[in-house]
């Protein structure tokens, strides 16, 4: 028993010191908390326009080597919303836009996407913009 109560104090006490912990347990929280920052798959959203009367969620994967984005825009009134792409794919940004009455979902795909952004307007395709969001 006490050659177990001391092996625990030893180990307790490198731990303390930060001796303990494995430079590949170093490595694999470093690259976790660069992942989290940079945006992972998975749901995002909601992201409201900046005038919150419109705003869009949804949820990017990659199958294969497509990364699919799934969509879903809201707004209650009778001008319409517009949820906003850009994406790095082929060494270039791509821009686009899609424009929606009430409730609406969609998706898209493409190969070789890198990097995704989106960003939801109101009124106008440039008008009340939301801050734009890393989802992939």
């Amino acid at each position: 028993m006490r050659k177990v109560l001391a092996a625990a104090a030893f180990a307790g006490s490198i731990a303390v010191t930060g001796l303990a912990v494995a430079p590949a347990a170093q490595a694999t929280t470093a690259t976790t908390t660069a992942t989290q920052a940079t945006g992972s798959m998975g749901s995002w959203g909601k992201y409201y326009s900046s005038n919150n009367k419109a705003y869009t969620y949804g949820k990017t994967y990659k199958s294969g080597k497509k990364v699919y984005t799934r969509w879903y825009g809201k707004e209650y009134s009778p001008k319409y919303g517009y949820v906003w792409f850009k994406y790095y794919s082929g060494g270039k940004w791509h821009k686009f836009y899609r424009k929606w009455n009430g409730s609406y979902d969609k998706t898209w795909s493409g190969k070789g996407i890198s990097k995704i952004y989106t960003y939801t307007c109101w009124g106008g395709k440039d008008k009340y913009c939301g801050s734009a969001h890393r989802i992939y």
